[in-house]
């Protein structure tokens, strides 16, 4: 190359290294505003350790959204309305209607999933199993999520298996991390 060419570059280069310098601390004295940490406002905080009501990470809607009356009144799954929302022990619940979250409110012990919303085939065995809302059962009166329609049959199967989740959630509740 010729001394031209090469005075050229080494030109260009030292310009481009000089603006990274003075730019720099430009930049750093801006905060970087797309990236702030949190959840919209009105939304509950994220699950902490200790917590277990299965529910969605992100949103803290328990259920995905369905009303957990609406199991008892209708025998399926019923989609909750957001303004029937409530915050109940740090999970978004929704119910179909004021009166179901009424219901809701005076015996929540009766009417929220048996085992925190996991799976009691899990339970029985120890483990803490995500479950899915349509995969449900009335046994007693206490509402049961199911991972699969198979693991719906085989608990309601076997009778014993209700006493050895029973049994057992005491230490699948210590272990959940959510």
């Amino acid at each position: 190359m010729k001394a031209i060419t090469w005075q050229r570059w080494i030109s260009v280069a030292g310009g481009v290294l000089a603006m990274s310098l003075v730019l720099q601390p430009a930049f750093a004295s801006q905060p970087d505003t797309s990236m702030v940490a949190g959840l919209p406002d009105g939304l509950p905080e994220l699950p902490r350790l200790g917590e277990s009501m299965q529910r969605h990470l992100r949103s803290g809607i328990a259920l995905s959204g369905f009303d957990p009356i609406g199991y008892h009144l209708h025998g399926r799954p019923t989609p909750g309305r957001p303004e029937f929302e409530i915050l109940y022990n740090g999970s978004v619940w929704r119910f179909a209607s004021a009166a179901n979250r009424d219901t809701f409110l005076a015996a929540p012990e009766i009417y929220a999933p048996a085992f925190e919303g996991f799976d009691p085939l899990g339970v029985a065995d120890g483990h803490a199993v995500e479950t899915s809302p349509a995969e449900f059962a009335i046994i007693d009166g206490r509402l049961f999520l199911f991972r699969t329609a198979e693991n719906r049959r085989a608990f309601l199967k076997d009778k014993g298996l209700i006493a050895q989740a029973v049994a057992h959630w005491g230490d699948v509740a210590r272990a959940v991390i959510r």
